[in-house]
């Protein structure tokens, strides 16, 4: 009988070990510390499909997203540091105090608050057609650059 009770206890902290486990597996998924739920505020125009498909996409992604139909976007990218007109895009997302600009994949914007660079944010700039929330699921032939105060631009991912 002691010996049941023994292998029941064993069992269980073998049990909640694998589930400790998978857990850290989870949100560690890809060397990326992912928060499920991370805020992020997406401003777009009220009828913007490609926006709205990014917004899912985000959604889908392990983010909660608040989202802000507005008629111009000009005054929000300029209140967060977007000034330059080659780095915009349709949409204009605020996470953690960066600024995603356009259709940044959902492991750029996660690598971004995971490695906390000196930047104001990062953007896929004009609207690539194989991006997600446009026509591809996966991205494929562009370029997600990471920008400073002074408009200055760096790789941040090749598709």
């Amino acid at each position: 009988m002691m010996f049941l009770k023994a292998l029941k206890q064993l069992i269980k902290v073998f049990l909640l070990a694998l589930l400790s486990l998978g857990v850290v597996i989870g949100v560690y998924a890809d060397g990326v510390k992912r928060v499920s739920g991370q805020p992020i505020a997406v401003y777009k125009t009220p009828n913007c499909g490609c926006c709205k498909g990014w917004i899912d996409y985000l959604k889908t992604n392990g983010f909660s997203v608040e989202t802000h139909n507005l008629g111009n976007l000009d005054g929000i990218k300029a209140q967060h540091g977007l000034t330059e007109p080659s780095l915009m895009s349709c949409h204009t997302a605020i996470v953690d105090g960066y600024v995603i600009e356009g259709h940044v994949p959902a492991a750029d914007i996660w690598r971004l608050l995971d490695e906390r660079p000196e930047v104001v944010g990062i953007t896929a700039p004009g609207m690539p057609q194989m991006a997600p929330g446009m026509y591809g699921a996966e991205p494929d032939g562009y370029d997600v650059l990471s920008f400073d105060a002074d408009g200055r631009t760096t790789l941040f991912s090749r598709y």
